[in-house]
């Protein structure tokens, strides 16, 4: 049974034969390595196009900015993944991976999208940007949606992050109108939803990544990317000063149960 409208898998990634890989039309070999860094590869894989200095800049940026913020949920369940199964660090990674979500590394993209919503509505409606934050916003308020990349559990001024990047951004010169996008969204926040939410890192991440181009499809994968780095640091971390049993250990602690108990 054909499920899709394609006969023939395919690929313009990579392909390989006895004497060479090739990517993107590129020797692996002879034109990437030792010629490329690991984030200017990432772009050169997804785009097929070898990033300019300031696209460069930028996803350097990003990747360092979200790779790793503490005992994070991620962090947890990959610690105590490992804790349990220690001969399966690719089982502990992708266990700290899967829950990107809505909440937790995948508001980047939620944020991106709403970002190129707002600016296709400007579009439509003569280039009023203003207008066009306050609509979708409004629109996100009453449909009870948060505003994915707004108000954050711990920094609740703007998170520093979110400067950094822009200055990054800035000194490399890559395009400032999401960034203008994202901070006219932090303006409007406090009217429509009632809380003076700040700008956080995930909403910085697609400002400055769509300033360069950067494929709202893909947003999602910077933050996924740059948290894998930080897992096999603290599984590294884990094997050497092991506490995934104490995170389990104090979550049973402070345990409550609110079900029924036998008659």
């Amino acid at each position: 049974m054909k499920i899709g409208k394609a006969t023939v898998p395919r690929s313009g990634i990579t392909t390989s034969n006895a004497e060479t890989i090739v990517v993107r039309g590129q020797d692996l070999s002879r034109d990437l390595i030792g010629q490329v860094n690991f984030a200017d590869y990432f772009v050169f894989l997804l785009t097929g196009r070898k990033p300019d200095a300031a696209t460069s800049a930028v996803v350097n940026a990003t990747l360092v900015a979200i790779a790793d913020h503490g005992l994070v949920p991620s962090v947890q369940a990959a610690r105590m993944t490992y804790a349990a199964a220690p001969e399966a660090l690719q089982g502990a990674v992708a266990a700290g991976i899967l829950g990107c979500g809505s909440v937790i590394l995948g508001a980047s993209e939620t944020a991106g999208r709403m970002f190129v919503e707002i600016d296709a509505r400007a579009q439509q409606q003569g280039g009023d940007l203003r207008a066009a934050a306050t609509a979708v916003v409004t629109a996100r308020r009453e449909q009870k949606q948060a505003i994915p990349g707004y108000g954050h559990p711990e920094h609740k001024q703007r998170d520093r992050r979110v400067d950094a990047l822009f200055e990054v951004a800035r000194r490399a010169g890559a395009g400032q109108h999401f960034v203008q996008i994202a901070q006219l969204v932090e303006e409007i926040v406090p009217g429509v939803v009632g809380k003076d939410l700040k700008l956080n890192v995930s909403a910085a991440i697609p400002a400055v990544l769509l300033g360069v181009g950067f494929p709202v499809g893909a947003l999602k994968g910077v933050p996924i990317l740059a948290r894998t780095a930080a897992l096999i640091a603290h599984l590294n971390e884990e094997q050497e000063d092991p506490i995934g049993f104490a995170l389990s250990y104090q979550a049973m602690r402070e345990f409550e149960y609110t079900g029924e108990m036998p008659k």
